[in-house]
């Protein structure tokens, strides 16, 4: 049996040092860290601020617009919505017009909540905005659009 080929020790620090997935996947679960516990007072998390603020529109999406603009499958976005379903803040209905598709739509109750976490995302969004020295927030939101 033959030994299998070593990865030398200098590209696993090319790699720690220079790969943007790796710093981007560490940058991202830093700032959702630093949201979920903005946001645990109000019994929500990052990423169901993010879905709850999709939602707030004038005509109620699609499951397939949203999944697109949150970037998940329509799978992952059924289970992120069935907490919210379960606490009342989004209403999933049938559409119309095309039976085949689900709208999805903010309550009275996820409305308000929606309102109360504002203001939490503004000041923390704030602080990470503040921790941003060698670029400006808004370059950085430049850059990160390109990549998605």
């Amino acid at each position: 049996m033959s030994n299998p080929p070593r990865v030398p020790r200098n590209t696993t620090l090319e790699v720690r040092g220079t790969c943007l997935c790796l710093h981007l996947q560490r940058a991202a679960r830093a700032v959702a860290r630093r949201f979920d516990a903005a946001f645990r007072a109000l019994g929500l998390t990052s990423g169901q601020f993010s879905l709850l603020m999709s939602l707030n529109r004038p005509e109620a999406p699609t499951m397939g617009s949203i999944a697109g603009l949150l970037a998940m499958d329509r799978t992952t976005l059924t289970a992120n919505l069935t907490p919210l379903e379960r606490r009342g803040l989004v209403r999933v209905s049938v559409d119309p017009a095309d039976r085949r598709l689900r709208r999805l739509s903010l309550t009275p109750a996820g409305r308000a909540l929606l309102a109360g976490a504002v203001p939490i995302w503004r000041e923390t969004h704030a602080e990470i905005d503040r921790l941003l020295t060698r670029t400006s927030p808004e370059e950085l939101r430049v850059d990160l659009r390109a990549l998605s």
